[in-house]
């Protein structure tokens, strides 16, 4: 049976040049491959041998990409593997298959959403009241389905997020900070259910998976086998659960990692306990 591996994208297979975390001898670095563009600048990268490993997986199992960004972030992301069959946006609130928007998904996903959280624009408003000029870079909504604060995290004042966390679970919202990002989100968007919806459909197994922040507990908790790597929210909360593995490593060498233990579990075998080995596979 065909595995399906759905992965997370920003800071667990793909880095911003801040998020590569690359800190021995520049001669020893790994080559990187290029796989976003933002106005003309180079924005994401994985390694090479991680981009090699990709396409070798894509091509042996079902990998779904399962991202919070929106649909046109997501198409910037160009990675070495065809258009994939299915992939989740907007934290689960978009099904793209074949690279097109399931548009019954997704009003099937509003109607569950209708009552179970306050609405979006009473969220905005207390991201907005609460925010202060002297850290807040943006405010954005996404998709009409949850929104978010771009910041200078190190001017956060204390216990801010930690109120908001507080002030959101009780109205059915969840908070997450990635980077400079701080996400809220309602509870019942989740990456799990579009992915246990492309299982209904599919009936790929096992389910394979990887994450790294606040937003991809549910998917590792979903999972039968979760990869974490050593950096991001959850590592840094000391999230654990049965079946979720976690990393040493950071960075973008932890991104080669995650590609190349889930090339193995899903070609059907186990990853070796001994350092892994750095030879290059070919980049389609």
């Amino acid at each position: 049976m065909t595995a399906l591996v759905a992965s997370d994208l920003d800071r667990t297979l793909v880095y911003s040049a801040a998020a590569l975390e690359l800190t021995g001898p520049d001669r020893l670095a790994p080559r990187l491959l290029c796989v976003e563009t933002y106005r003309g600048r180079p924005l994401s990268y994985l390694t090479e041998i991680a981009a090699g490993l990709l396409t070798e997986l894509a091509a042996r199992a079902l990998f779904v990409p399962a991202t919070t960004r929106t649909r046109e972030q997501y198409e910037r992301v160009r990675l070495p593997v065809p258009t994939p069959d299915y992939a989740i946006c907007a934290n689960g609130g978009h099904l793209l298959v074949g690279g097109a928007p399931d548009w019954d998904w997704t009003r099937a996903v509003r109607a569950r959403l209708d009552g179970s959280a306050v609405p979006l624009a009473e969220v905005t408003a207390r991201l907005a009241a609460s925010a202060d000029p002297s850290w807040l870079l943006k405010q954005r909504v996404a998709e009409d389905f949850f929104a978010y604060l771009v910041v200078e995290r190190e001017l956060l004042p204390a216990g801010w997020l930690e109120e908001l966390t507080g002030w959101a679970a009780e109205r059915g919202w969840t908070v997450s900070l990635q980077g400079r990002k701080v996400y809220a989100v309602p509870a019942g968007l989740t990456k799990s259910a579009a992915v246990r919806e492309v299982v209904g459909r599919t009936g790929a197994a096992p389910l394979l998976a990887a994450g790294d922040s606040l937003l991809d507990a549910d998917l590792l908790l979903a999972a039968d086998e979760g990869l974490l790597p050593g950096h991001g929210e959850l590592a840094a909360s000391g999230f654990t659960a049965p079946g979720v593995t976690g990393l040493g490593e950071r960075g973008v060498l932890a991104g080669e990692e995650i590609v190349r233990r889930l090339f193995m579990t899903a070609i059907g075998h186990q990853p070796s306990a001994a350092q892994p080995s750095r030879a290059r596979p070919p980049v389609a």
